[in-house]
């Protein structure tokens, strides 16, 4: 059969005995991961680790969204901007582009913000940090409280190892 009917039932029964999800094509056993944080701004020349997830061995996964708050913005909406704070995403401890260098709030927290992409290869370590470049309360306000959250999905990668090897023939 050469028609389209035939062609999308092909198609379907490729995805339905993969291990694939046939509507977003990430792999049907994976997790979600939201892990957040709070603390004090830190003192000028230091950073603070908000939030932090590591992959385990043989998982790989994806960062969909990142939230960012003070206690300034939920004050007040329009209190965006943190001059003299960079807030940095990191994998495996490097800067991960374009969120090197934030220094406002891109993605205010309880907001439905703007969502991510971004692969994160097996055993990766994402987290969200805030350093302290220059800070200084101006005009009668001060940041005394920070917060950040990440969310993504992980999964199993066969690709990095498997727990029972194929040519294994131990019953």
């Amino acid at each position: 059969m050469t028609g389209s009917i035939a062609n999308v039932l092909q198609k379907i029964g490729v995805v339905h005995t993969s291990a694939l999800c046939p509507a977003c094509g990430l792999p049907r056993d994976y997790e979600h991961f939201d892990e957040s944080g709070f603390a004090g701004t830190p003192p000028p020349g230091h950073e603070v680790a908000l939030a932090r997830f590591e992959l385990r061995p043989q998982y790989c996964g994806l960062l969909e969204n990142f939230s960012q708050f003070t206690d300034l913005l939920g004050h007040d909406p329009a209190q965006v901007e943190t001059p003299g704070l960079q807030w940095i995403i990191k994998v495996n401890n490097r800067p991960l582009y374009p969120y090197v260098d934030l220094k406002h709030i891109l993605n205010p927290w309880g907001w439905g913000s703007f969502g991510l992409s971004i692969r994160l290869d097996e055993n990766a370590t994402v987290e969200f940090v805030v350093r302290n470049i220059d800070y200084s309360a101006t005009g009668g306000t001060e940041i005394k409280r920070i917060g950040g959250r990440i969310v993504g999905r992980f999964w199993y990668n066969p690709a990095y190892g498997d727990a029972t090897p194929p040519a294994c023939f131990i019953r």
